[in-house]
């Protein structure tokens, strides 16, 4: 039988000025929370479009958040395997 699990990854987005930051926050189902940061900073000659510094903040937020995962993924496996362990970032 196969075991299915939920996790969820929360993303909260926030603007001051010229700058967009988000934040993902990754829970599992024990309630342990990961969070990524991410900004984007229009430059003061480009138009402003807030859709475009959502995406970016959020997807830099996302990218930190896997960084950090495989971060504490091999950490436990170090943990486990009492051997230096390298997930290839």
């Amino acid at each position: 039988m196969s075991v299915t699990k939920r996790w969820s990854v929360e993303i909260l987005i926030g603007e001051t000025n010229r700058k967009t930051y988000a934040e993902a926050q990754l829970y599992d189902e024990n309630s342990n929370q990961l969070v990524g940061h991410g900004s984007a900073v229009v430059h003061p000659d480009e138009p402003r479009v807030p859709e475009v510094g959502d995406e970016i903040a959020v997807a830099r937020a996302l990218a930190d958040l896997g960084n950090r995962l495989l971060v504490t993924a091999a950490g436990d496996l170090e943990d486990v395997l009492g051997t230096r362990v390298d997930l290839g970032r």
